[in-house]
């Protein structure tokens, strides 16, 4: 685990240090112990990492903790007193999207900066930005694409108004003749960027199998050529909480069926050169920054030495904390022993951690989503593919509880912060 698992290349997890140092704000730098400031007396030193699906809310109903429990973090003029971040597996959206709607569900003013959708790690990707992206999802997948950096992008629906007779599926669409007039061009592929579940799985999953057989070119032979393009894949969940009393399938499910056509068709493991959002540790890594630059913007100047992540699902809210967690752990007890003993040929960054303070990261596991209390126990395995085997201390809790409200509480109470 000395590496973050938010890039995999080969099956294999890859060294991501170049990346990660772009993600950090140019002010967020590590101070000598020496230089910190101390902590006053009533100011928080460790941050909150809020899931949002079965936390806050179930489809586009608050539940009803969740407004009391945020009267908690602000003051009486609306302020953040706890430097707080939304870690959302969400894909189909932009971040102010989020934020606009927490703030009207919440009350409370939340701002973009906040919130940590499942791509938002995509934005240290630059090597595919002049790339001819293809990408799948619902909403506003240009837009997302292109602020994330992204400048040329093609969706799955373009694919299917140049290439109709692809698109067979839904047999009453099928035309009994070819089309008169010739296909509009489309690019060469170069990559393929999957943002969260498509509306129609059967076209998705067809036309991305077919973009892949033919090393990005439609009108080419369906070679399968090894390894494959380039995929960049967010959001790992299995299943998610929404408005219906049982969960619902996420993009997980999506991602399991490209990966059984792939291998069926090929005889190969479909190779994803980025998994993003939770559980990756790449995303916790990511949304630490935002913390530590959210406390800057409050005011507070002392260093954020723990974190709370606060989460429905023990296969991605618990085990990413948990794993993210591993991480820091060995990544800081490392770098103490290179410090005792020299150097020894060994890769290690001291630059992976710069700016960012936190050596305690807990897991919050509350029961009103998908671990709830008429679920219970979840004793199947539905971790991602890509982090298995799973250590089984990975997917316990550092605390149970009933609501948000009743993981704020705890948490003050752990804290003695009021």
């Amino acid at each position: 685990m000395s590496s973050l698992r938010g890039l995999i290349l080969g099956g294999k997890q890859a060294r991501i240090r170049p990346l990660l140092v772009k993600v950090l704000p140019s002010h967020l730098t590590r101070r000598n112990c020496s230089q910190r400031t101390k902590k006053s007396s009533n100011s928080p030193d460790f941050g909150l990492l809020f899931d949002i699906d079965g936390v806050i809310i179930r489809g586009q109903r608050i539940l009803p903790s969740a407004p009391e429990a945020f009267t908690l973090l602000v003051d009486d003029n609306g302020k953040f007193r706890v430097p707080t971040v939304f870690v959302t597996n969400a894909g189909n959206a932009l971040r102010s999207q989020k934020a606009e709607q927490l703030s009207k569900w919440l009350r409370i003013q939340v701002h973009e900066d906040q919130v940590v959708m499942a791509h938002s790690p995509l934005k240290m990707f630059d090597q595919y930005f002049n790339k001819e992206v293809l990408i799948s999802g619902q909403g506003p997948t240009t837009e997302i694409a292109h602020n994330l950096g992204f400048l040329n992008t093609t969706t799955v629906d373009d694919l299917c108004l140049a290439f109709p007779l692809l698109d067979c599926v839904d047999h009453k669409k099928r035309s009994a003749k070819p089309p008169s007039t010739p296909a509009p061009k489309i690019p060469k592929i170069d990559a393929v960027m999957l943002f969260g579940e498509p509306v129609r799985w059967e076209t998705s999953l067809q036309l991305l199998l077919d973009v892949l057989m033919t090393d990005g070119d439609l009108m080419g032979a369906p070679t399968a050529p090894y390894p494959h393009l380039p995929i960049l894949a967010c959001n790992m969940d299995l299943q998610w909480m929404a408005e219906a009393h049982m969960p619902r399938f996420g993009h997980g499910a999506f991602l399991l069926c490209l990966e059984a056509l792939y291998k069926k068709v090929t005889g190969k493991d479909l190779i994803y050169t980025a998994l993003v959002g939770k559980p990756s540790e790449i995303t916790y890594y990511h949304a630490e920054t935002m913390v530590q630059h959210h406390a800057r913007s409050i005011g507070i100047t002392h260093p954020i030495t723990k974190l709370y992540a606060i989460g429905d699902n023990v296969h991605t809210d618990i085990f990413g904390m948990n794993l993210y967690s591993e991480y820091v752990r060995r990544h800081r007890h490392s770098k103490s022993q290179v410090a005792m003993q020299g150097a020894r040929g060994l890769d290690l960054s001291t630059q992976d951690f710069r700016g960012l303070t936190a050596d305690q990261c807990y897991s919050v596991l509350v029961r009103t989503g998908v671990y709830n209390e008429e679920n219970g126990e979840q004793l199947l395995e539905h971790s991602p593919r890509d982090f298995l085997p799973i250590e089984a201390k990975l997917q316990e809790p550092s605390l149970t509880v009933k609501c948000v409200l009743e993981a704020i509480q705890t948490i003050y109470q752990r804290e003695k912060f009021s």
